[in-house]
Protein backbone atom coordinates (compact mmCIF):
# COMPACT_ATOMS: atom_id res chain seq x y z
CA UNK A 1 0.00 0.00 0.00
CA UNK A 2 1.16 3.58 -0.75
CA UNK A 3 0.63 7.03 0.32
CA UNK A 4 2.41 10.33 0.35
CA UNK A 5 2.07 13.70 2.01
CA UNK A 6 3.77 17.53 1.91
CA UNK A 7 7.47 16.98 3.91
CA UNK A 8 8.31 19.62 5.95
CA UNK A 9 10.73 22.05 4.56
CA UNK A 10 14.50 21.49 3.91
CA UNK A 11 13.40 17.70 3.33
CA UNK A 12 14.72 16.61 0.15
CA UNK A 13 14.77 12.54 -1.64
CA UNK A 14 18.16 13.33 -3.36
CA UNK A 15 21.80 14.70 -2.46
CA UNK A 16 23.32 14.50 1.31
CA UNK A 17 19.70 14.38 3.08
CA UNK A 18 18.56 11.76 0.87
CA UNK A 19 16.20 9.44 2.82
CA UNK A 20 15.76 5.82 1.42
CA UNK A 21 16.90 2.44 2.85
CA UNK A 22 17.72 -0.85 1.17
CA UNK A 23 15.34 -3.05 -0.46
CA UNK A 24 12.31 -2.33 -2.08
CA UNK A 25 13.61 0.19 -4.51
CA UNK A 26 12.23 -2.32 -7.12
CA UNK A 27 9.43 0.44 -6.67
CA UNK A 28 10.81 3.92 -6.14
CA UNK A 29 13.22 6.01 -7.95
CA UNK A 30 14.35 9.20 -6.72
CA UNK A 31 14.97 12.76 -7.75
CA UNK A 32 14.69 16.05 -5.59
CA UNK A 33 12.33 17.67 -7.70
CA UNK A 34 9.00 17.78 -4.87
CA UNK A 35 9.51 17.57 -1.10
CA UNK A 36 6.98 14.90 -1.01
CA UNK A 37 6.85 12.00 1.20
CA UNK A 38 6.29 8.54 -0.01
CA UNK A 39 5.54 5.52 2.21
CA UNK A 40 5.30 1.92 1.47
CA UNK A 41 3.22 -0.10 3.74
CA UNK A 42 3.48 -3.94 4.03
CA UNK A 43 0.47 -5.53 5.08
CA UNK A 44 -0.04 -9.10 6.11
CA UNK A 45 -3.58 -9.46 6.34
CA UNK A 46 -4.90 -6.65 8.28
CA UNK A 47 -1.91 -6.26 9.88
CA UNK A 48 0.88 -3.28 9.07
CA UNK A 49 4.04 -5.53 9.24
CA UNK A 50 6.43 -3.12 7.60
CA UNK A 51 7.05 0.74 6.37
CA UNK A 52 9.22 2.40 4.61
CA UNK A 53 9.92 5.67 3.74
CA UNK A 54 11.38 7.46 1.19
CA UNK A 55 11.05 11.64 0.04
CA UNK A 56 11.00 13.04 -3.37
CA UNK A 57 11.09 10.85 -6.65
CA UNK A 58 8.17 9.18 -7.72
CA UNK A 59 6.50 5.40 -7.89
CA UNK A 60 7.51 2.99 -10.37
CA UNK A 61 5.44 1.92 -12.72
CA UNK A 62 3.61 -1.28 -12.56
CA UNK A 63 3.36 -1.42 -8.95
CA UNK A 64 0.81 -3.46 -7.14
CA UNK A 65 0.24 -1.66 -4.44
CA UNK A 66 -2.99 0.32 -3.93
CA UNK A 67 -1.89 3.52 -3.72
CA UNK A 68 -3.92 5.76 -1.44
CA UNK A 69 -2.70 9.21 -3.00
CA UNK A 70 -1.98 12.37 -0.96
CA UNK A 71 -3.10 12.30 2.61
CA UNK A 72 -2.96 15.55 5.19
CA UNK A 73 0.17 15.66 6.77
CA UNK A 74 -1.58 15.69 10.53
CA UNK A 75 -3.37 12.75 9.45
CA UNK A 76 -0.46 10.51 8.29
CA UNK A 77 1.84 12.42 11.36
CA UNK A 78 -1.18 11.05 13.70
CA UNK A 79 -1.47 7.86 12.07
CA UNK A 80 2.45 6.52 12.30
CA UNK A 81 2.91 7.89 15.77
CA UNK A 82 -0.32 5.86 16.43
CA UNK A 83 1.80 3.03 15.21
CA UNK A 84 5.05 3.68 16.69
CA UNK A 85 3.01 3.73 20.20
CA UNK A 86 1.28 0.35 19.52
CA UNK A 87 3.99 -2.04 20.44
CA UNK A 88 3.79 -3.94 16.93
CA UNK A 89 6.43 -5.73 15.63
CA UNK A 90 7.41 -4.32 12.10
CA UNK A 91 10.68 -2.95 9.83
CA UNK A 92 11.17 0.39 8.98
CA UNK A 93 10.42 3.22 11.71
CA UNK A 94 7.18 5.02 11.91
CA UNK A 95 8.66 7.50 14.48
CA UNK A 96 10.74 8.98 10.79
CA UNK A 97 7.75 9.07 8.61
CA UNK A 98 5.55 10.59 11.28
CA UNK A 99 8.74 13.56 12.07
CA UNK A 100 8.97 14.38 8.21
CA UNK A 101 5.31 15.12 8.08
CA UNK A 102 4.68 18.94 6.96
CA UNK A 103 3.01 21.61 9.46
CA UNK A 104 2.90 19.27 12.38
CA UNK A 105 4.23 19.56 15.98
CA UNK A 106 5.07 16.25 17.17
CA UNK A 107 7.51 16.87 19.82
CA UNK A 108 5.30 16.58 22.56
CA UNK A 109 4.14 13.32 21.58
CA UNK A 110 7.95 11.87 21.09
CA UNK A 111 8.61 12.73 24.57
CA UNK A 112 6.05 10.42 25.24
CA UNK A 113 7.16 7.86 23.05
CA UNK A 114 10.54 8.19 24.51
CA UNK A 115 8.86 8.08 28.13
CA UNK A 116 6.84 4.57 27.42
CA UNK A 117 9.05 1.92 29.04
CA UNK A 118 6.61 -1.06 27.42
CA UNK A 119 7.96 -0.17 23.54
CA UNK A 120 10.94 -1.43 22.05
CA UNK A 121 14.17 0.29 22.89
CA UNK A 122 14.60 1.18 19.13
CA UNK A 123 11.54 2.91 19.14
CA UNK A 124 12.09 4.85 21.92
CA UNK A 125 15.55 5.50 20.32
CA UNK A 126 14.23 6.91 17.25
CA UNK A 127 11.47 8.98 19.35
CA UNK A 128 14.96 10.74 21.02
CA UNK A 129 16.84 11.25 18.25
CA UNK A 130 14.09 13.47 16.24
CA UNK A 131 13.19 15.06 19.59
CA UNK A 132 16.69 16.38 19.30
CA UNK A 133 15.97 17.74 15.99
CA UNK A 134 13.07 19.43 17.11
CA UNK A 135 13.13 23.32 16.67
CA UNK A 136 13.09 25.49 19.93
CA UNK A 137 13.96 25.43 23.52
CA UNK A 138 11.06 23.07 24.24
CA UNK A 139 13.11 20.14 22.74
CA UNK A 140 15.96 20.66 24.83
CA UNK A 141 14.47 20.86 28.11
CA UNK A 142 12.50 17.46 27.22
CA UNK A 143 15.71 15.71 26.38
CA UNK A 144 16.85 16.83 29.85
CA UNK A 145 13.88 15.60 31.33
CA UNK A 146 14.49 12.31 30.54
CA UNK A 147 18.53 12.20 31.16
CA UNK A 148 17.26 13.24 34.89
CA UNK A 149 14.54 10.73 35.36
CA UNK A 150 15.55 8.69 37.24
CA UNK A 151 13.54 5.57 36.49
CA UNK A 152 14.31 5.66 33.33
CA UNK A 153 16.10 3.29 31.07
CA UNK A 154 19.30 3.88 31.31
CA UNK A 155 20.54 3.50 27.45
CA UNK A 156 17.47 5.57 26.63
CA UNK A 157 18.95 8.53 28.95
CA UNK A 158 22.37 7.73 27.21
CA UNK A 159 20.87 8.81 23.96
CA UNK A 160 19.37 11.79 25.31
CA UNK A 161 22.22 12.92 26.66
CA UNK A 162 23.61 12.33 22.84
CA UNK A 163 21.04 13.82 21.65
CA UNK A 164 21.59 17.33 23.88
CA UNK A 165 25.17 17.52 22.91
CA UNK A 166 23.71 17.74 19.14
CA UNK A 167 21.55 20.73 20.40
CA UNK A 168 22.21 23.67 17.96
CA UNK A 169 24.05 26.78 19.66
CA UNK A 170 25.39 24.70 22.70
CA UNK A 171 21.92 24.74 24.13
CA UNK A 172 22.31 21.53 25.93
CA UNK A 173 25.70 22.29 27.65
CA UNK A 174 23.95 23.59 30.85
CA UNK A 175 22.13 20.42 31.21
CA UNK A 176 25.39 18.40 30.22
CA UNK A 177 27.11 20.26 33.42
CA UNK A 178 24.19 19.80 35.79
CA UNK A 179 24.43 15.50 34.75
CA UNK A 180 28.07 15.91 35.12
CA UNK A 181 27.97 17.62 38.43
CA UNK A 182 25.20 15.89 40.35
CA UNK A 183 23.39 13.26 38.80
CA UNK A 184 23.60 10.02 41.49
CA UNK A 185 24.37 7.27 38.41
CA UNK A 186 28.27 7.26 37.76
CA UNK A 187 28.11 5.97 34.13
CA UNK A 188 25.62 9.04 33.62
CA UNK A 189 27.81 11.84 34.86
CA UNK A 190 30.78 9.80 32.79
CA UNK A 191 28.50 9.84 29.49
CA UNK A 192 28.06 13.80 30.40
CA UNK A 193 31.32 14.32 30.36
CA UNK A 194 32.68 12.64 27.36
CA UNK A 195 29.84 14.48 25.34
CA UNK A 196 31.50 17.59 26.83
CA UNK A 197 34.86 17.03 26.02
CA UNK A 198 33.42 16.88 22.46
CA UNK A 199 31.79 20.06 22.70
CA UNK A 200 34.65 22.66 22.75
CA UNK A 201 32.42 24.76 24.72
CA UNK A 202 33.95 26.85 27.35
CA UNK A 203 31.63 25.73 29.82
CA UNK A 204 32.70 22.83 29.91
CA UNK A 205 36.44 23.80 29.84
CA UNK A 206 35.75 25.91 32.75
CA UNK A 207 34.14 21.82 34.33
CA UNK A 208 37.40 20.13 33.80
CA UNK A 209 39.57 22.66 35.49
CA UNK A 210 37.26 22.41 38.73
CA UNK A 211 37.16 19.05 38.75
CA UNK A 212 41.40 18.54 37.71
CA UNK A 213 41.46 21.14 41.16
Amino acid sequence: MHLSYPARPAVCGDGPNRISTDGWNEEWEGDCESPTVRIAIRLEGRRVVGVRTYVGGRWRAGSAATDLGPVRPQEAAAYFLELAGSSAELTGDPVLAATLADSVTIWPSLLRLARTTHLPRETRRSAVFWLAQAAGKAAALALDSIARDDRGDSEIRKQALFALSQRPDHEGVPALIRIARSNSDPQLRKTALFWLGQSQDPRALDLFEEILR
